[in-house]
């Protein structure tokens, strides 16, 4: 089984170097496409209006400047061309991708690309809390993630369905379970914006939540999370609301002669 690895953090990201340990624990034929830089947070974007420059780090290790998107494409349009990859692995992303965060992250984005390639792919996200931030510490998504991965290949990807996981902020000893959730939903009112000021007294900001605190759905990844489970999450590319559409077909249906 022929395995590429990419990811949002960059090609130097410590997240990128446990997910390569995840897809050595599946196969020996193992390649990396990164980005040169980090990307978090470019989501779905590709880079139209720029060259896309490509260094060779070492052998099947390559470095894109780039988005995660392209770095995909770039993998298997160009350099594995003559053999496509069986299994993209996206991440170990530095933190968590839940909720509406996969909308914005470049480490779904990767596995989302290789699914519209027809390749089945999963993105891996290690969710840290503010005492473990810095910790970086992959322990549990490394050991977890191989044999969740090989479950999940052996049942069989539907077309069209890219998986997201995020391993709980815990040892790998402590973690519940496995959750198959739904895609969760925060409460937005802590979306704000901070406002600053540099050294000269000129305006900037960030974007930032304020602390607060809600009830997740049941089944959700955020409930998952924070139960300490290992939220599986399959996510479709087609986005089309069918009872809408539905409704729509009504309103908009040809009126009888």
């Amino acid at each position: 089984m022929r395995v590429l690895v990419t990811n949002d953090d960059g090609i130097h990201s410590p997240g990128i170097e446990a997910c390569v340990r995840i897809a050595e624990a599946l196969s020996d034929d193992v390649w990396v496409v990164a980005p040169e830089f980090d990307q978090s947070g470019v989501a779905h974007s590709l880079s139209l209006s720029d060259p896309l420059r490509l260094r060779t780090i070492d052998d099947r290790r390559y470095a894109v400047k780039g988005t995660p998107t392209d770095c995909v494409i770039m993998g298997v349009r160009h350099i594995l061309s003559d053999k496509k990859p069986d299994l993209v692995l996206s991440g170990v992303n530095r933190g968590q991708n839940i909720a509406e965060d996969v909308t914005y992250s470049g480490t779904v984005a990767g596995a989302m690309e290789a699914t519209i390639l027809g390749i089945p792919s999963f993105a891996l996200s290690q969710v840290y809390g503010p005492e473990t931030r810095e910790l970086q510490s992959y322990a549990t998504a490394e050991k977890h993630a191989p044999n969740l991965i090989r479950r999940m290949l052996k049942e069989g990807m539907p077309e069209g369905v890219l998986i997201n996981v995020n391993f709980p902020d815990c040892e790998p000893h402590q973690v519940a379970g496995i959750a198959i959730t739904s895609q969760g939903r925060r409460n937005q009112e802590l979306l704000r914006i901070e406002p600053r000021h540099d050294g000269r007294g000129n305006p900037y900001y960030w974007i930032a939540f304020q602390r607060g605190s809600w009830t997740p759905q049941n089944g959700s990844d955020l409930q998952a999370i924070a139960a300490k489970r290992i939220s599986v999450t399959p996510l479709r590319l087609d986005m089309t609301d069918e009872p809408f559409m539905t409704r729509l077909a009504q309103v908009f249906a040809a009126p009888k002669k």
